[in-house]
């Protein structure tokens, strides 16, 4: 593993390494996945691209309330690299590249907790159709923390016959309609 840190400039403005910098870097390294902490500009456009060419599981962090929140902040990163690239191609770029996104979220009492496995199905009519895999209900506090469940919405992601032919077989219970596992109390 390499681990590489973006750095301001010094005092005479210079040294800067800028996240986009070290995404590109990255990828001349030839590594089988790369994490960017967070995405939060132009650097989101190059991440996206080492997604789509073969660097899969490949992840990074956005801040938004949801997922269709997330899915349009990166369309608005890869905005901001200064291509002028139309809305639907940035979409058809971020729907191959991007398989899942896990919502997290601080409930009462400061616990963060995975409320939502949404799946990127795919584009429909330049529109995202996403599928709700699993989900967090926050039932009630106790002892001023969030209490709740987990569970399964008894969707089946599409992606798992690519995993079943890497040798990676998860059984159809896990997907049924049933909570997983209480959480928090």
């Amino acid at each position: 593993m390499v681990r590489l840190e973006t750095r301001p400039p010094n005092l005479e403005g210079a040294g800067e390494v800028r996240q986009r910098d070290l995404v590109r870097n990255a990828l001349r390294m030839r590594p089988d996945r790369i994490i960017v902490g967070e995405c939060r500009g132009p650097e989101a456009l190059d991440m996206i691209q080492a997604m789509t060419t073969g660097h899969e599981g490949s992840l990074t962090t956005v801040h938004a309330n949801d997922a269709r929140d997330a899915l349009a902040r990166l369309e608005m990163m890869v905005m901001m690299t200064g291509f002028e690239l139309p809305v639907h191609v940035i979409r058809g770029y971020i729907t191959n590249a991007i398989g899942l996104v896990v919502q997290l979220a601080r409930l009462k009492g400061g616990v963060r907790r995975i409320t939502r496995v949404t799946e990127i199905v795919e584009l429909r009519r330049r529109s995202y159709h996403l599928r709700d895999v699993y989900g967090y209900r926050q039932l009630g506090i106790q002892d001023g923390q969030s209490v709740g469940e987990f569970y399964a919405t008894g969707y089946e992601p599409t992606f798992l016959g690519q995993l079943k032919s890497m040798g990676i077989e998860l059984p159809a219970r896990i997907f049924k309609d049933r909570v997983l596992k209480p959480a928090g109390g």
